[in-house]
């Protein structure tokens, strides 16, 4: 006879349990691993999408092999027996490489497209501030109200590409009684160094021309300086914008700034509204006259009087002054 090996049925029923949970970790961690897999395409995908890319082939693209920061230092300037230039530090940092950027149909390399920030960078830093942010297709400073780049997270930006002769457009729009600027031929200047050996940076408008960003009727600035020299659109401190056609806080205004051969026109929402010549007795004269003038701010009116540096070149900057602003539509064609 057949011997008959009694079944335990509570052992059956714990082994099954354990079978079926295994099966369900196993389907778990699958699972997890393709969210994990699909997350990391969507961020590698994220600043251009179309074939993926790996950390190694975008930073690539960005800059080129081999590329580091150097340093030129400026020694210390006697100009007269009351004025002197003091030392200072140009800072020559890794530019991207332009052809990682889109162009478009009318030739305008698009430098902001509403979803990435690749290639913008915090002036003297190397990564981006946190209080500049996309908010619904746009580059957002969320400001504290605080004044100019008080936050630690906040601070001036900077596209990290010098450019020479260019027309750059940029859509702007500023919270009620809000301030910022757009820079051009900016350079990075260092300062004297800390104890970590860190330089203090200099303000990024010492070395460039702005084209202010402000809300006309509601911020102070617009009844300082002369004859309006303040308003949006205008050569900050030195040349009004005329006509003033700004629009008012909450909507969108147009800024489109052209770099030629030292000639340089500000447009502001479709009309020319000035134009001045770099690098002339009458830019020195300009100077002179301003709050950056030789007796006032000797390093300043150095470099602004040699805007661009030795190449005639530099970098468009957005400004934080401690206000909400927006920009969209920030596009650049070299001439």
């Amino acid at each position: 006879m057949e011997k008959i090996v009694p079944v335990n049925i509570f052992d059956t029923f714990v082994s099954q349990v354990k079978t079926i949970i295994t099966l369900k970790i196993l389907i778990t961690m699958k699972n997890l691993l393709s969210i994990t897999l699909i997350f990391s395409l969507a961020v590698l995908c994220s600043c251009g999408g179309g074939k993926v890319k790996t950390v190694a082939e975008t930073e690539g693209e960005l800059y080129a092999p081999g590329a580091k920061t150097t340093y030129v230092d400026v020694a210390k300037k006697g100009i007269s027996e009351t004025d002197t230039i003091p030392a200072h530090t140009i800072i020559e940092n890794p530019q991207v490489n332009l052809s990682a950027f889109p162009v478009d149909k009318d030739g305008y390399i698009i430098l902001f497209d509403g979803s990435c920030t690749k290639g913008w960078r915090g002036y003297g830093k190397e990564h981006l501030p946190g209080k500049w942010v996309i908010e619904e297709n746009t580059l957002k400073f969320s400001g504290s109200g605080g004044g100019e780049a008080q936050e630690a997270d906040g601070g001036d930006i900077i596209f990290a590409h010098k450019f020479k002769n260019f027309e750059v457009s940029i859509d702007w729009k500023v919270s009620k009684g809000a301030n910022s600027g757009i820079f051009y031929l900016a350079q990075e200047i260092g300062g004297a160094r800390n104890a970590n050996g860190r330089f203090r940076m200099e303000p990024i408008y010492i070395s460039s021309p702005e084209s202010q960003v402000l809300d006309n009727e509601n911020h102070v600035d617009a009844k300082m300086g002369k004859d309006g020299n303040r308003k949006s659109s205008s050569l900050y401190d030195m040349i009004p914008a005329k006509p003033q056609n700004a629009k008012p806080f909450g909507e969108w205004n147009n800024t489109t700034i052209t770099v030629f051969k030292g000639t340089v026109l500000h447009a502001q929402n479709g009309e020319n509204v000035l134009e001045y010549h770099l690098w002339t007795p009458q830019w020195t004269e300009m100077l002179q006259a301003s709050k950056f003038s030789l007796k006032s701010w000797p390093l300043a009116f150095e470099l602004l009087n040699n805007c661009g540096g030795a190449n005639r070149e530099g970098y468009i900057g957005l400004q934080d002054h401690g206000d909400d602003v927006w920009f969209r539509n920030i596009k650049i064609k070299e001439l």
